[in-house]
Parts: C-alpha cells; sequence; structure tokens
C-alpha cells in the first residue's frame, strides 16, 4: 500500500483537557482517501478516551485481517480507515457504529491530485512528479486511473462509497464538515454535530463546540492543504467544465446517488 508520512500530532495530550467517557460499542470511521478522513478523525477523538483510540494503522481491505481486533464488541474501540464494501469488510465492522465519509467527486479529482505531487505520499505514482505532464493530463490521470497502478475514481467510489449506502452507517458529507466547523456557533452547526455524535453512540458534553474547535484545528492535520509541501505543479481551485464532463462520463449517476446535484 503507498505510505503517507505524516508527523505525530498534538491531539492526545488536547483530550487530556476534556472529561471522557468509554465507548460502550466500538466506532469505525470509514472515509473515501482524501475527503478529509484527518479532520473527521480528529474531532472525533476529542470524544473519546485516549486508551479506546486504535492507532496501529488506517484500516483498509489489504490488512483487514491483521486489524480485525479494532472492531472488537468486547473491547471497544475508535478506529478508522479506508475500507471498501464486501462481505468480509461489512461482517468485521458489523459490530461498530460506522461513519462513512466523502466528498463531492469534482472536488476530490483536484485534492488526489495535489496530494500525490506532494512530499506527503510515498507510493508507485512518484514519476508524475517529473514536471513533464501539465495540470489537465494529471487530472485526466486522477480521474481515469493508470492501468495496473492507479485506480480510477468510479472503482474508488463505487467501493469505498457508493456500495456502503447500501448498508448500515451514517453519512457525512465532507463539505457539511467543513462548512459547520467554521460556524459552531449556529444552530445547523449544533444539529450536525448533534447527529454525529448520537450516530457514534457518544453522548453531546456540554463543552462540544471547544471539543470539535480543538480536534479541527488544521496545524495539527499533517494533510491538510496548507501543510502539503513539495508540490511545483499549479493546479485550479475547482474543476473545469470539460473535467467534469469527464467525471460524470467516468462514473455516471455517481454525483447524484452521493446527494450532489
Amino acid at each position: 500500500m503507498p505510505e503517507v508520512l505524516v508527523q505525530r500530532d498534538n491531539l492526545d495530550a488536547e483530550n487530556a483537557r476534556f472529561e471522557q467517557a468509554a465507548l460502550t460499542r466500538g466506532i469505525f470511521l470509514n472515509s473515501v482517501p482524501k475527503s478529509g478522513s484527518h479532520l473527521l478523525r480528529n474531532i472525533v477523538r476529542m470524544f473519546v478516551p485516549v486508551a479506546q483510540h486504535y492507532t496501529a494503522d488506517f484500516i483498509q481491505w489489504p490488512n483487514l485481517q491483521q486489524h480485525k481486533g479494532a472492531f472488537s464488541a468486547v473491547q471497544p474501540r475508535l478506529s478508522w480507515g479506508h475500507l471498501l464494501f464486501a462481505d468480509a469488510s461489512a461482517i468485521e465492522t458489523a459490530p461498530t457504529n460506522r461513519i462513512l465519509l466523502y466528498r463531492d467527486p469534482y472536488d476530490w479529482v483536484i485534492a488526489r491530485a495535489r496530494f500525490m505531487l506532494s512530499e506527503q505520499f510515498r507510493g508507485n505514482v512518484d514519476h508524475l512528479r517529473s514536471g513533464v505532464l501539465d495540470a489537465d493530463e494529471l487530472l485526466t490521470m486522477m480521474i481515469f486511473g493508470l492501468p495496473g497502478t492507479l485506480p480510477s475514481l468510479n472503482a474508488i467510489y463505487e467501493l469505498n462509497a457508493a456500495a456502503w449506502l447500501g448498508s448500515r452507517c451514517h453519512v457525512v458529507r465532507f463539505e457539511d464538515l467543513h462548512a459547520h466547523v467554521d460556524t459552531l456557533e449556529t444552530g445547523e452547526a449544533e444539529a450536525f454535530f448533534t447527529a454525529l455524535l448520537d450516530a457514534c453512540g457518544i453522548a453531546v458534553p456540554a463543552d462540544w463546540r471547544e471539543r470539535v474547535k480543538v480536534g479541527a484545528d488544521r496545524r495539527e492535520s499533517a494533510t491538510a492543504r496548507e501543510n502539503l509541501t513539495g508540490i511545483e505543479l499549479s493546479l485550479p481551485k475547482t474543476l473545469g467544465e470539460r473535467h467534469r464532463a469527464l467525471v460524470d462520463y467516468q462514473a455516471p449517476g455517481l454525483r447524484q446517488i452521493l446527494g450532489y446535484t
């Protein structure tokens, strides 16, 4: 699997500032890669005792069998990963409260490209940083993938997002999460985080806003956009009309089933 180079954050120490109640049922934060995984994880970490954080790895299909203990009904844990939908993943995660996070595929294309260009990503696509490709070509590869090397957008979203919609899980869209983090004093934000914590099986504490604020601190996320380093190619802020059409061609109906119109 590709390697993600990140520095250890200070959030375990921050967690100690708050009174924590032990989980009685495990939580699995599942997400499409590059959809705000660290943001959601770091927020929920502020509501769970550190001793119940499963930190061994981001759980994915290739290492699922090594980390089945993360989903124990006897020893509830907060765990996280990018786990595709299949018989084994549905069975192993069944004892947990499942949260599913994804983002608009249009924005995901740019986020994926940016991350693969950064020094924080190590995989089998280092040649994409050679400087030969222009932004349009790179974005097209993020949509269609590379034969035998990089899965297509549709392949990732099909089993990491769409298929999970046919199972028991609480859906979080990155755009909603990001917006409510920035507007914590609103009733809409309170309703959003109340629903999220309820889906996690966590009683909403009076200091929930402070916990969210601490967990959402972008300085504590090594994969936040402004913390990525070594990116030399200029990428657009939003996906252009041509590449939006290519996303719709490569994954027809995907944005609609995910709730984007």
